[in-house]
């Protein structure tokens, strides 16, 4: 499988490698690659010519698809408290987790959905909570090297009387709600017991931007 992607610097770009190979100039080469469409679906060593410094050279790489996702923090800033999941995650009991139970905050893939239409219909699955008001904070490819994937990253505020339903996922998701102070999910992270990349990410944003120190203006 042969790919286009978007262009590097020194007019440094990844075309197909049955493309003829001829350099037409940086500017229509960049405009050629940014058209390229999405690859569909890659499942592991892809073959492809890259241009850099002056010539080409056939590279290969390990790429996976599984679609894009997002994911959210809520959060109370008067009872300083967040919603986090705990569930098995086999991955990363194969990899050092004895248990395999990992706290995350609540995510999913995004399907045919929008982000945001993704989010909410994961957060009502896993937890319950039935919000509005959400606030996309960042969004971040978690494992450039070798996966595709893009995570959209939400935040909203919630209260206990927002909670429709018991949550727990759907099919065979075994899903845990757990509410933390916002103190302790913070000192879970230097403790090792949250070790979600997403889940830390989040965290810290609120740490940055939603939480402030009891008694400090905001």
């Amino acid at each position: 499988m042969h790919f286009s992607s978007a262009a590097h610097r020194d007019c440094g770009w990844v075309r197909r490698t049955s493309e003829r190979r001829q350099k037409t100039g940086c500017a229509q080469d960049r405009r050629r690659a940014r058209r390229a469409p999405r690859v569909p679906a890659l499942n592991g060593r892809i073959a492809f010519s890259h241009f850099a410094q002056g010539s080409w050279a056939t590279q290969s790489r390990e790429a996976y698809d599984r679609g894009n996702g997002a994911t959210i923090l809520l959060y109370d800033p008067e009872r300083r408290t967040v919603i986090l999941t705990r569930q098995f995650r086999l991955p990363t009991y194969l990899n050092g987790n004895p248990s395999g139970m990992l706290i995350e905050a609540c995510a999913g893939l995004l399907e045919r959905d929008a982000p945001e239409a993704c989010i909410q219909r994961e957060l009502e699955e896993e937890t319950g909570f039935v919000v509005r008001g959400l606030s996309k904070v960042m969004q971040a490819y978690m494992s450039p090297g070798s996966v595709t994937e893009m995570l959209h990253f939400f935040v909203a505020e919630y209260s206990p009387a927002q909670r429709r339903g018991d949550g727990g996922g759907v099919g065979e998701e075994d899903i845990e709600v757990i509410e933390l102070p916002f103190a302790d999910a913070l000192q879970r992270i230097v403790g090792g017991q949250i070790i979600d990349g997403k889940t830390i990410m989040l965290l810290q944003y609120a740490a940055l931007n939603l939480f402030h120190p009891p008694g400090s203006r905001s």
